[in-house]
């Protein structure tokens, strides 16, 4: 055997190596594609475990984000965010409240200061 020799060649091992080493790639190919594709349904899952409102918008937008890949972000954000619980919370936050709790808003501000006016007022009387 000599230095140059390649090792494997012209046998029917060759032949085997170059079957496996096909087979793992189809493989492997198959495994990034099913991978791929279970990615893209997280959204409808979601959506149908959660028995959304908007279950065809979301089918919808994630059958387009295969092509256009920001309309995929866009299901993911429909499906995991909670709408109605979101307005809810910028509502209150807009208007001032915090989770269900009225906040010192000015009018209650002034009625606290015109009390501890009028108890000071009784308590120089007094």
């Amino acid at each position: 055997m000599s230095l140059v020799s390649m090792p494997f060649v012209d046998s029917g091992v060759d032949t085997a190596l170059h079957v496996m080493a096909a087979v793992v790639l189809v493989g492997t190919i198959a495994a990034a594609i099913y991978g791929f594709w279970r990615i893209h349904e997280l959204p409808i899952q979601k959506a149908h475990s959660k028995e959304h409102h908007q279950l065809g918008l979301i089918t919808a937008l994630t059958w387009i984000g295969f092509i256009w890949h920001w309309v995929w972000v866009i299901a993911v954000v429909i499906a995991f965010v909670d709408g109605e619980q979101a307005l809810r919370r910028i509502r209150d936050i807009w208007k001032g409240t915090e989770e269900g709790t009225v906040s010192n808003s000015l009018p209650q501000q002034e009625a606290v200061i015109a009390d501890e006016v009028n108890a000071d007022k009784e308590a120089e009387h007094a």
